[in-house]
């Protein structure tokens, strides 16, 4: 929906409002117009029923305001005397409408001095239990959302069983565009395969202001680009219509910034022809083939784990058994395996040819060798000729949402011949630091602004799963940071401290208070 459709769509909703209570309105001591203007009635209506006017905000409040909805019709009734189960009931399936039965055919008694207080221990709990899901879908929403890592596409900067806090704040929160969902579940109702919002209504892209740019090298969270189409690479042309905020949520290092050339040379990343140097955190890793004589026994078992490999490794030929095949490993893996008897080289794999799974699948490019390719800046404009359409098709159909047609050498978008583009939004090139087991830019390209999720600040928590069945914390994990300067540094012990200090100061405090109160 646009703005404009908001706006028609609002000011229906306060002349379904008006309509229903007016009477009540006027039943409370108010005059009829003030059910009539906007935002306003709400304020009022908090006055009415006896709750704090601060309630009118959460009204606003895309996913909050389902939960508040339905309290403000069931205090509206108890405000007139109607606290009967089968009252709340009816208003409740009724989506409100039961009001308006109250308002056109039952006497009004409007009972100014009630008590809000829950009437039994249940209706407290209900209460209590709304207020928890309300305050905690606002920090999830706008403030920090925990995240698991999934995969391992960040090894060794991120591990697979991370769990993060991460900062909605930093970039900006965005405003949830699905505004009918249920709170704090992203596309899936747990432990079912049904989906938890529905598409429409839909609330156009905004942000609240950021506290920092994306940096080149952050570690972002954001939604999958391509996760509308119905199997990724596949052919078929079915499409699944996924809203943005509900497309699966990936994590990955931001490599390219708006207006960046980028290139990929032998596994290395080149910005506008400069290499790019990671973080003293960041350890990328590649696949390796290590070459062994044969005839030196080699304890590959306690190497793995020293070096910490947790992707598949095997020999290339179990026969021969010559040849080590190694899906990732980092440059001080590689050097520490050469100095090891028995193995005569250790050769990093380079994809050379063309791989047409690579975007935009039309180049010979693959995914060590890729490149050069313009990052789209927000009011830039571009060429646009057969030869450049596919890298931008995406952008100008599913991420700037204008009608694109192509007929012979002839490009029109919205009707219009166009021979050059000027883009909407600021786009992204996101890459894994495991860079042979990762799904990323060099797949489906650009990450649009209106994706971008949040920055990962924190690791409260490491579960190892090394898939033999034994399961462990990773201590020195625990209560990391995830960006900064030097090696990662758990802050654990001293949250125990400050943990184990606030009880014991908590505890001569209420000892004192007794002892003044005496």
């Amino acid at each position: 929906m646009t703005l404009y459709s908001w706006f028609v769509f609002f000011l229906v909703i306060q002349i379904v409002h008006f309509l229903g209570t007016w009477k009540m309105y006027e039943s409370a001591g108010r005059k009829r117009w003030q059910a009539a203007i906007p935002i306003y009635n709400a304020i009022v209506l908090m006055k009415i029923i006896g709750r704090p006017t601060w309630w009118t905000i959460l009204l606003f409040i895309p996913v909050i305001n389902l939960i508040m909805f339905p309290v403000v019709w069931v205090e509206t009734l108890r405000s007139f005397g109607r606290r009967s189960t089968i009252d709340t009931i009816l208003v409740i399936l009724t989506f409100g409408f039961y009001l308006y039965y109250i308002n056109y055919t039952q006497p009004l008694n409007y009972i100014a001095d009630r008590d809000t207080a829950p009437d039994h221990k249940a209706a407290d709990t209900v209460s209590s239990l709304l207020f928890a899901v309300i305050v905690a879908t606002i920090v999830h929403t706008y403030f920090i959302q925990p995240f698991t890592i999934p995969t391992s596409s960040l090894e060794k900067s991120l591990l697979v069983g991370d769990f993060l806090f991460v900062s909605k704040m930093n970039y900006g929160a965005r405003v949830p565009m699905t505004t009918v969902a249920m709170p704090m579940v992203h596309d899936t109702i747990p432990l079912t395969k049904k989906k938890s919002y529905l598409n429409w209504p839909q609330l156009p892209y905004m942000r609240f202001p950021s506290i920092e740019d994306i940096k080149r090298n952050d570690i972002v969270v954001f939604n999958w680009p391509v996760d509308t189409v119905y199997k990724f690479r596949d052919k078929s042309g079915l499409r699944v219509d996924k809203p943005i905020d509900k497309k699966s949520n990936y994590v990955k290092r931001c490599v390219g910034l708006p207006g960046d050339n980028l290139s990929i040379k032998d596994g290395l990343i080149y910005i506008d022809g400069k290499e790019l140097i990671l973080p003293e955190r960041a350890k990328p890793q590649y696949s390796y083939k290590l070459a062994l004589d044969g005839k030196t026994p080699i304890d590959f078992e306690t190497l793995f784990k020293e070096l910490d490999i947790t992707d598949p490794a095997g020999f290339l030929d179990d026969q021969k058994r010559d040849t080590l095949f190694i899906s990732a490993l980092t440059a001080a893996g590689a050097e520490r395996f050469k100095q090891v008897p028995g193995i005569t080289s250790v050769t990093r794999i380079i994809s050379k040819g063309a791989e047409k799974s690579v975007f935009p699948h039309t180049k010979n490019w693959n995914q060590d060798n890729y490149g050069p390719i313009y990052i789209p800046q927000k009011g830039k404009t571009v060429a646009l000729n057969l030869e450049t359409l596919p890298f931008y098709k995406n952008i100008i159909t599913d991420y700037e949402n204008k009608k694109l047609e192509v007929n012979g050498t002839e490009i029109r978008i919205d009707g219009k011949v166009a021979t050059n583009y000027t883009f909407d939004q600021n786009y992204y090139w996101m890459m894994g630091d495991n860079r042979h087991n990762s799904e990323d830019s060099r797949y489906w390209g650009f990450v649009p602004e209106n994706h971008i999720v949040g920055k990962p600040i924190f690791i409260w928590l490491s579960w190892d799963t090394n898939g033999k069945g034994i399961n462990k914390i990773r201590w020195d994990r625990v209560f990391t940071t995830v960006s900064g300067e030097g090696q990662p540094q758990s802050y654990f012990k001293y949250f125990l401290f400050a943990l184990v200090a606030f009880f014991i100061g908590e505890y001569f405090w209420k000892k004192r208070k007794a002892k003044t109160e005496i």
